[in-house]
């Protein structure tokens, strides 16, 4: 059994879906971050940084309890402990899907979540922030369409743990008011990834 720390963001979705997406039995614990609950003296031990998501897996490396910490390492882990194929064993595909999911972790997750920050929380309105981060959210999605012209995933022709890891930003972007409508391949590939049945599941956690 693995248990699942997390909240309603699209970085704690990424880790439903994946378990989902893998078939591995767990349990949620909602860590609410808007009463600071993420700094409680127990869950730092599981997550450090005070950030959700984090697992602990009962059933670690050896038999033995790990807790893993981070998104992006939540997505490896449980890719390598399953073999599910979201990551690929062939060098050539492992390299792509590792490309994109860098590609989220160090530019979706950080700018969208900027953009999101000063469009829809910041007690002042910033025009410059709102510009610089909102322009950078285009220029991604930019960056995404034009690699998804060319596969119908962002590692290519199957959906791997870059695709899990990006899809919540993507869907959460909505509440930007961005004008998104030219980005044909985006589109598409995200009514792909919400056909899932597990991006289903995963995104109605918790």
């Amino acid at each position: 059994m693995i248990d699942l720390y997390t909240f309603t963001t699209p970085n704690g979705r990424k880790a439903s879906i994946m378990l989902e997406e893998v078939g591995l039995p767990y349990r949620v614990h909602r860590v609410d971050i808007t009463k600071d609950e993420q700094f409680a003296p127990d869950f730092l031990k599981v997550s450090p940084n005070n950030k959700i998501p984090a697992i602990v897996d009962a059933d670690g490396p050896g038999g033995q309890p790990i807790s893993v910490f981070e998104s992006g390492a939540i997505l490896i882990y449980l890719a390598e402990k399953t073999g599910s194929g979201l990551l690929p064993a062939d060098p050539r595909g492992r390299v792509a899907a590792l490309e994109w999911l860098m590609f989220q972790m160090g530019g979706v997750g950080p700018m969208f979540g900027q953009a999101s920050h000063f469009v829809r929380f910041a007690k002042e309105k910033v025009p410059y922030g709102i510009k610089r981060y909102t322009d950078e959210t285009l220029r991604l999605f930019g960056v995404m369409d034009r690699r998804l012209g060319v596969g119908a995933y962002l590692a290519g022709d199957a959906c791997t743990i870059a695709d899990i890891a990006t899809y919540p930003w993507v869907a959460a972007s909505d509440m930007l008011g961005l004008d998104t409508a030219g980005f044909a391949h985006v589109a598409a590939w995200r009514g792909r990834m919400a056909d899932r049945p597990a991006v289903q599941r995963g995104m109605a956690i918790p």
